[in-house]
């Protein structure tokens, strides 16, 4: 299933290599945090699923923003992603219950004070990893980041040797 919503957000975004290879990217760090803070977790594969999906169509609503706002906000990519992630996800015969926890972090997903669990977390810090990146943040605005939206013990490793490298 994985694979398969992997290949409908690409044929979504169509020739947008830029937003494939951010929630390419999104991901591989949303994957990386979830095994290594869920790893003793009873409900860790259900749990994997959400991370999964989520980091893969969190921005799904973005190329509607642009077309339908003139837009890319964080507002109007919560407003229309979850209709588009819902569809990709119903096609490929998602659970229920799954679609309705993606549909809500996607809806969130810019709007921190709703983090309400472990999974919205890691989208968020998974997203932070690679917009600072993206976004050539300087050191102190990372810092900033780091102090006010990073908790897990995995994200905040992940920002520590990749961006402020405290050793140097």
């Amino acid at each position: 299933m994985i694979s398969a919503i992997f290949m409908d957000m690409i044929d979504y975004f169509q020739e947008d290599i830029k937003r494939i290879n951010h929630a390419l990217k999104v991901h591989s760090f949303a994957r990386l945090i979830g095994e290594k803070e869920l790893i003793s977790s009873p409900d860790k594969h259900h749990m994997m699923s959400i991370i999964e999906l989520t980091a893969i169509l969190h921005d799904i609503g973005i190329k509607i923003s642009e077309e339908k706002y003139g837009s890319p906000s964080g507002k109007y990519q919560e407003i229309e992603g979850p209709d588009i992630a819902r569809g990709i996800m119903k096609k490929n015969q998602t659970e229920e219950n799954v679609m309705d926890r993606v549909c809500f972090i996607i809806g969130n997903h810019h709007t921190y004070g709703k983090i309400d669990r472990l999974d919205f977390q890691i989208i968020v810090e998974a997203d932070f990893l690679v917009n600072i990146h993206e976004d050539e943040l300087p050191e102190i605005s990372i810092s900033r980041l780091k102090e006010k939206h990073f908790r897990t013990e995995t994200g905040n490793k992940l920002v520590d040797s990749l961006y402020l490298r405290p050793w140097q």
